[in-house]
């Protein structure tokens, strides 16, 4: 389990983005600070393996708050959360080693899919063994590498592997078809097709006809 700590001074905000992280498996909420000073008392103290911090707080910048944690030594996640979407402060995020940015206000899969991609990147690096070209170029481009798909209760990588593959063997599917393809319950698909929507590897085109729009896959470009 992941524990994350969110920076945020808008009380209602914060608490929101509580729930959204408490919401996603793998990761949990470890506390909520309102200010820079608070943030950086916290990452010492809990020791966090990922922080949301806003760029707007009352004390300094959340910029601010990323270099001085680096400046000690602190290479904790950071996910930069916030309304600013100057280039100068993008600059200033990658520049202190953001591990993302996500603009406010975003919906409950954008940021499912922000702490899937982190998760697939920290576990990558934390394998064991060496890494081949295409895993440094998904690592280095930002992209989740695909050789460490981070999987909810239930589903198993090993299924969730066949899924992938009769998505890119077919180039779209339904759920039903994908079901068929890999010889699972529709139930079962839908839900690995869905999981791989939120984490960005898969996108979504609606086909149109008589009664509710047909839901079908592909690989995201």
């Amino acid at each position: 389990m992941r524990d994350v700590l969110i920076v945020d001074d808008d009380f209602m905000v914060a608490e929101i983005h509580r729930r959204f992280v408490d919401r996603i498996d793998g990761f949990q909420a470890a506390g909520v600070a309102r200010t820079g000073a608070e943030a950086l008392s916290a990452a010492e103290t809990l020791s966090p393996d990922l922080i949301l911090l806003d760029v707007y707080l009352p004390d300094m910048s959340g910029l601010t708050v990323l270099q001085r944690l680096r400046a000690c030594g602190n290479r904790v996640g950071v996910i930069m959360i916030t309304a600013a979407r100057e280039l100068d402060t993008v600059r200033g995020a990658l520049d202190g080693g953001a591990a993302d940015y996500l603009i406010k206000p975003f919906e409950f899969d954008q940021l499912h899919a922000k702490l899937g991609a982190f998760a697939a990147r920290a576990d990558a690096l934390a394998a064991d063994g060496g890494a081949d070209q295409t895993m440094i170029d998904a690592l280095f481009s930002g992209a989740t590498p695909a050789a460490a798909p981070v999987l909810p209760k239930g589903l198993g990588a090993e299924t969730g592997q066949l899924v992938l593959d009769a998505v890119r063997t077919a180039e779209e599917v339904s759920a039903a078809e994908c079901a068929d393809r890999v010889g699972i319950s529709r139930v079962s698909a839908r839900r690995y097709l869905e999981h791989y929507l939120g984490t960005g590897l898969l996108e979504l085109r609606l086909q149109y006809g008589a009664g509710r729009p047909e839901r079908r896959y592909r690989i995201a470009e």
